[in-house]
């Protein structure tokens, strides 16, 4: 093997200087190595190798040293060495990073820049703004901002919407319905001051009046206070203008539903002049302006009472108080005098009419006391018949039931005691009347057995002492 070595060298001889303990010869620049080609040989690890093995073997020296060149620009940010479209290394400007390579977990940047800190000071993460208990500045506001919004003096209010036509009428009739049963007018104005009622504030005044014109005297009465109450704190004078100037001029359609709404229209202006929400110029200013013959009759009506309210007519109580908002004295004097009229007229249809307007269902058993009460008193025949006869009358339409009747009856049976004191024959007279009332239907057998009876006078023996008992037939 020697023999053949020597004979291959004497054929083929090499320069010296192209021997080198290695076969590639790079000078490194930042990390990168430059190929120089020429003193590539043919004999590579003691083996002599063909021309194509050599190209083979150059390629992947250039492969290997393209692979060093990417992975040290990747960290020089771009700015090292880079390779030509030869594959031939660049000197580049920048310093390849000296990190070392077999350091796990490295927390430095890719991008070689920083100094080497943790990300968020040690407190980043996935979903975390900071360290734990890290207070940050409050950001200042630049007022030239387009969402600029002055938080400090925003006033946050509850907005609602004005109320249209359909739905006012809706809304505010159950309020004034529910009204004319309880009869608070501040309840009214804590609803409607919740209420935006816009350009519908004008129309409360005339929908309150067209509900009392189909209602009692009673409620027309609560329509009278309920607009004095309200007019300042919820409606103004000129409100109330308006809605009577409308009620004006919708009476030819209010009288078709209620024939007498002239009439009473000019009651509730009076008592409205009277309660000072009109002014007393309101009926002055339409003479000669008034074509509707209604609208001038419901104006006369209101001039005549004011009139009259000079000469010590109270418009204030045109209306009446009904129902719980009468006195119980008030209530007894106007069954009173409504009796005495029914003694002098004898129209007990005009008597059940009287009664039934003044609302007092829970009171008839005073109206029934006081009827008995007045037969008591009297010694004719007259009233006995006709009290009876009005008795009967009230009885059989269920004006009075049955439990008021009752009641009015017992009321006499416990009081006439006292009666009978300034009524000698008061006894006598209630046995008599009340046979008769059994007799006609008015009262049962079982009332009529309560009647009391009048005790007579009982000597005893002398042993007594002459004391008088009472005993009863």
């Amino acid at each position: 093997m020697a023999a053949d070595c020597e004979a291959w060298l004497n054929a083929n001889p090499v320069e010296v200087g192209d021997l080198s303990d290695s076969f590639v010869s790079g000078e490194e620049d930042n990390g990168g190595f430059i190929v120089s080609n020429k003193n590539i040989s043919n004999e590579i690890n003691g083996n002599w190798v063909s021309s194509s093995s050599n190209s083979i073997h150059e390629a992947r020296l250039k492969a290997k040293a393209k692979r060093r060149l990417r992975k040290n620009s990747s960290r020089d940010s771009g700015r090292g060495d880079s390779l030509s479209d030869t594959g031939d290394a660049i000197r580049g400007t920048s310093v390849a990073p000296t990190s070392p390579k077999s350091k796990l977990l490295d927390r430095k940047s890719r991008l070689g820049k920083g100094r080497g800190l943790p990300k968020k000071g040690g407190a980043g993460g996935k979903g975390v703004w900071g360290r734990s208990g890290e207070v940050y500045e409050p950001e200042a506001v630049d007022e030239r901002d387009p969402n600029y919004d002055d938080q400090e003096n925003c006033v946050y209010e509850t907005v609602v919407p004005p109320l249209d036509e359909r739905d006012f009428e809706k809304t505010v009739t159950p309020i004034v319905q529910e009204y004319f049963e309880h009869g608070d007018t501040n309840e009214v104005a804590e609803l409607l001051a919740e209420m935006n009622l816009g350009p519908m504030r004008s129309e409360v005044p005339s929908l309150a009046v067209s509900l009392a014109l189909e209602a009692k005297a009673s409620h027309r009465e609560l329509t009278s206070r309920l607009l004095a109450d309200l007019c300042g704190p919820v409606l103004s004078h000129s409100d109330m203008e308006k809605s009577f100037d409308k009620l004006l001029r919708e009476l030819p359609d209010l009288v078709l539903d209620t024939p007498g709404a002239a009439q009473l229209v000019g009651q509730f202006i009076a008592r409205a002049v009277s309660d000072q929400i009109l002014a007393k110029s309101y009926i002055e200013g339409y003479k000669g302006k008034v074509d509707c013959e209604y609208a001038r009759a419901a104006l006369d009506r209101a001039a005549v009472l004011l009139k009259m309210s000079m000469g010590g007519l109270r418009i204030d109580n045109q209306w009446g108080t009904g129902g719980g908002q009468r006195p119980v004295t008030q209530l007894i004097k106007e069954m009173n005098l409504l009796l005495k009229e029914y003694i002098l007229s004898g129209d007990s249809k005009e008597a059940e009419r009287c009664l039934r307007d003044l609302e007092v269902p829970h009171f008839h058993h005073e109206f029934v006391y006081e009827a008995i009460v007045m037969v008591l008193e009297s010694n004719g025949e007259k009233t006995f018949k006709m009290v009876l006869q009005l008795l009967k009358s009230l009885s059989g339409s269920s004006i009075i039931t049955v439990d008021q009747m009752r009641r009015g009856y017992q009321r006499v049976y416990m009081d006439i005691a006292e009666i009978n004191i300034d009524v000698p024959r008061a006894y006598f007279i209630l046995e008599r009347f009340v046979d008769k009332s059994f007799s006609m239907g008015v009262i049962d057998v079982k009332l009529r057995d309560l009647c009391p009876c009048r005790g007579r006078k009982r000597y005893v023996s002398e042993g007594d002492g002459g004391v008088v008992k009472l005993e009863s037939y």
